[in-house]
């Protein structure tokens, strides 16, 4: 692989979502976005999908950023969802490509059902729902929160999510998803690089138990994602800790959504040291070099 000097340029964002799951900007849009903010360098990782990569990385040439290829993975630790980030695994492998496939359609599933719960107390049909996606994206409840938005039943996405789509509303429902094992060793396998997605959100005492955390280092977890909006301060302190006992990498992010979300562009980034170790890792893919 080439050295971090001629190979990539700073700020490094790696962790933004596009049309082909829940953002509100297409792959292409993404990466405008992103040079338009002074990054030199960005992952896309939509949801359980690799759809816009040859569109992102269409516009990183034009734009001159270089481009991680990657996405977010969805994984459940019993009941709670736990997301992983996998940066350069190889798009076609079999057994990646057949668990997403089957993510997708559970996600698919839960929404439909999910929308006929809501459609019963609010006027709210699946074809609402439908009219706020592109062709082939990954439909979640962001889509649906959307629509609730447009029919004028929530002002913004995130107070969609705070109100009707809320699990206390009693809406909610989960959907399929790997365990998070099960997920790392799936993106390993494809020679990718899996990052665990903001996971001190909820605070010191809800990061995940090192004994959980133990068995993901063993299986070839390389990283936490502990810059991030979402990550409360003794979230992060006690991630740090772990970062140091497990010998993990630290990255920082932004989770873009276009304005799906208030995040940022390049409110929180990764050095390019820790760029450099994910790229020799990889041996799925490679980056899009500016």
């Amino acid at each position: 692989m080439p050295d971090v000097a001629p190979a990539f340029r700073g700020p490094v964002d790696l962790h933004t979502h596009s049309s082909a799951s829940d953002g509100t900007e297409t792959p292409y849009e993404v990466v405008r976005s992103a040079h338009e903010a002074g990054l030199g360098t960005l992952a896309l990782t939509d949801h359980d999908t690799t759809a816009g990569w040859a569109s992102a990385s269409q516009a990183a040439r034009h734009f001159g950023l270089s481009l991680i290829p990657g996405m977010e993975l969805s994984t459940r630790q019993e009941y709670a969802s736990v997301h992983l980030l996998a940066y350069l695994f190889d798009p076609a492998d079999e057994a990646l490509l057949a668990e997403t496939t089957t993510i997708r359609n559970a996600r698919m599933k839960r929404a439909e059902s999910i929308v006929a719960r809501i459609s019963e107390d609010y006027d709210l049909t699946w074809q609402d729902v439908l009219d706020q996606t592109t062709e082939g994206a990954t439909i979640g409840r962001p889509h649906i929160a959307d629509a609730l938005v447009a029919k004028g039943l929530a002002p913004t996405r995130s107070h969609a999510f705070q109100g009707i789509l809320h699990w206390k509303a009693g809406y909610f429902q989960p959907h399929y998803a790997p365990t998070p094992l099960i997920g790392v060793q799936l993106v390993v396998a494809a020679g990718g690089v899996p990052v665990l997605a903001h996971p001190g959100t909820s605070g010191r005492d809800r990061v995940i138990p090192e004994s959980n955390l133990r068995r993901l280092v063993d299986a070839g977890l390389f990283g936490l994602e502990i810059e991030h909006s979402l990550n409360t301060a003794d979230g992060k302190t006690r991630l740090y800790e772990l970062a140091k006992k497990f010998g993990l990498q630290v990255t920082g992010s932004s989770d873009y959504h276009g304005s799906g979300k208030p995040n940022r562009l390049g409110e929180n980034t990764t050095p390019l040291e820790v760029l450099q170790k994910i790229v020799d890792r990889a041996t799925g893919s490679l980056p899009v070099y500016a």
